[in-house]
Parts: structure tokens; C-alpha cells; sequence
């Protein structure tokens, strides 16, 4: 043991050096937080529902807050119950089995309240489309403020759908 220690000592801290600050990433930063303060005027809180989706576009959206993305630092968080939600981020084809669901959360959402449709089944139905057991895109079952393109959509992607929601709701108020 004591060999390792005389070791670490001889050979020093061989990590490199951390990154230093961005100024311009500091600054968009404070500008998408001072956009969502100054539309929302708080935290946005967002909820997410799985109607019936492959987990494709799912794996995007935890990636958003992983420390890459870090969108928690954005003033963006995802919270467990509706009711707390400003916006409901929906994927899949709405399955005939989750269309209720869907629409319950919709109604239990407070208004004003966005929706962002995400990945190319929620937006037209994907490779399922309409059929008996898929009521395709999730504007067939509550209203779509904004859509996200992709299969999955990249994390950016879908980061900017949630701010183009966001500004869409002051530019309709």
C-alpha cells in the first residue's frame, strides 16, 4: 500500500486540464433562460407521455439532461404529475389503448398549456399510421402546438420545438 501512495506522489495528476468557460455558451444560456422566464415566467415544467412509442425518441429525450445538454440548467425540468406541467411532450402513435389516457392528462394539464408532438409517429402516424389498433398522429386526439420531426429526433431537435413552443405561446397571447 504504501508503494502505490509513494506512486500517486511521484507521478502527479496526469487528467487534463478542465475546460474553461464558454462566454458565448454562457451567454445563449442566459438568453434561453431569460426567454423562458419572460414567456412562461418561471421554471418550464414539462411532462412527457409515452403513447405508444418504440422508447426511440424516449432515449433522445433523457439524453437532453444528461451534462451535455443539461437542460435543467436551461430553467427546463420534466415533473411526474400533469397538473405541475406547463407543456406535455407526447411520442408514438397514439395507441387506441392510450387514447384516453391522452386525453385525461390533457385535460388535467392547467392552462395555458403547449403541446409538442415528437418523432415521425407522433407527428403523421409513422409506420403504423391509422389502423385498428393505432389512432396515428397525436394531433388525431388532442391539439399539437408544435411538431418534431424524426426518427428519433436529435436531442437539439427537440430542445428547439420546446423553445419554438415557448415562443409560440407569447406570440399567440
Amino acid at each position: 500500500m504504501l508503494q502505490i501512495i509513494k506512486q500517486i506522489f511521484r507521478t502527479g495528476n496526469k487528467s487534463e486540464a478542465p475546460p474553461q468557460p464558454d462566454d458565448a455558451l454562457r451567454n445563449e444560456v442566459r438568453q434561453i433562460n431569460e426567454q423562458i422566464l419572460r414567456h412562461v415566467g418561471h421554471a418550464l415544467a414539462i411532462r412527457h407521455v409515452d403513447a405508444g412509442s418504440c422508447n426511440g425518441c424516449e432515449l433522445e429525450i433523457h439524453s437532453l439532461n444528461n451534462a451535455y445538454y443539461n437542460i435543467e440548467g436551461l430553467g427546463i425540468h420534466f415533473v411526474a404529475s400533469p397538473r405541475h406541467a406547463d407543456m406535455l411532450l407526447v411520442t408514438g402513435p397514439v395507441s387506441r389503448h392510450m387514447e384516453i389516457a391522452l386525453k385525461r392528462t390533457y385535460d388535467a394539464t392547467p392552462d395555458p398549456k403547449l403541446v409538442v408532438a415528437l418523432g415521425d409517429c407522433g407527428c403523421d402516424g409513422g409506420i403504423f399510421g391509422e389502423n385498428y389498433a393505432s389512432c396515428g398522429k397525436i394531433a388525431n386526439v388532442i391539439p399539437v402546438d408544435v411538431s418534431v420531426p424524426g426518427c428519433p429526433p436529435t436531442p437539439t431537435a427537440i430542445l428547439q420545438g420546446i423553445l419554438t413552443a415557448v415562443g409560440s405561446r407569447k406570440a399567440s397571447s
